[in-house]
């Protein structure tokens, strides 16, 4: 029995179905079962991270757990799981983590995220993507408004991941346990600049889509207008700052699951219907 937090989000809705059609026994924590859709043989369990002890039931019998970080009291969580006789967790970080820099809001919460799994004697396998292929939904109101598109770090190429394939990473550490200790960086197989991504939309949806890239003030005055200030700092000095490098182009996923990571392209055209029902 595997426990997955966040199981209807980009990454745990694809676990979920990972391990689902691995012939594997799921619990999915979701805040309202009734309302998840989930695939069939798959247990859906109430929880809130935020409250350990709301966890305690869907710890039962477990073998592991993926993590996601960030919450309060993850150490009371992991001392939980330790009790239930978890086998491993897997954790959800991020590249930032390896900046240990707690006076960054992104990087607080992923390196205290990490040290509390560490310290908790439990095994543990940390996940560090670099930014999600998915991010690139949040251009949806805007391709619903026309085929022009604002796009943020305009001069920062990122080798952005696939979910499914972080999910893939994850299901073969909870299953296998010869990832126990290890860090791994996921990145998808190319670095591109945002106008790339476009133009590769632009290509998949048939549509005469334009880039428009912001310049760095027009960046920070849109993150200021639409995140907390700490997480707008955080993002501003990750990628206009350049504390903080996601274009280099990792192994890691051909290695764990014997493939190649997906690319942008494929990603898109996985997704087309996303983009094509929000423009109808």
């Amino acid at each position: 029995m595997y426990v997955v937090t966040g199981a209807t989000g980009n990454i745990g809705a694809e676990l979920v179905r990972a391990l689902a059609e691995d012939g594997q026994r799921v619990r999915a924590v979701v805040r309202d079962p009734a309302r998840a859709s989930l695939p069939d043989g798959v247990e859906a369990v109430t929880g809130d991270l935020n409250r350990p002890e709301t966890l305690a039931e869907a710890l039962d019998g477990a073998q592991g757990m993926y993590l996601m970080p960030g919450y309060e009291n993850l150490d009371e969580l992991l001392a939980l799981a330790g009790k239930a006789g978890l086998a491993r967790v897997v954790l959800l970080s991020g590249g930032s983590a390896a900046l240990a820099d707690l006076g960054n809001a992104v990087s607080r919460y992923m390196t205290l995220s990490e040290q509390a799994v560490r310290e908790s004697g439990l095994p543990w396998t940390f996940l560090r993507p670099r930014s999600f292929m998915s991010n690139a939904l949040r251009w949806l109101p805007q391709l619903a408004a026309g085929d022009v598109v604002r796009a943020q770090f305009s001069g920062v190429r990122v080798a952005a991941v696939d979910p499914a394939d972080i999910a893939a990473v994850a299901a073969r550490a909870l299953t296998g346990g010869d990832l126990d200790g290890r860090i791994l960086d996921l990145t998808g197989p190319a670095a591109l600049l945002p106008a790339e991504q476009v133009a590769i939309l632009a290509e998949v949806l048939d549509r005469p889509l334009v880039c428009r890239e912001l310049t760095d003030d027009e960046t920070r005055a849109e993150l200021a207008a639409t995140m907390p200030r700490a997480y707008a700092e955080a993002f501003t000095s990750f990628f206009i700052d350049g504390t903080l490098d996601e274009s280099e182009v990792h192994p890691t996923v051909r290695e764990v699951t014997g493939r190649a990571p997906r690319t942008f392209r494929q990603w898109a055209e996985a997704h087309a219907d996303a983009f094509r029902t929000e423009s109808a």
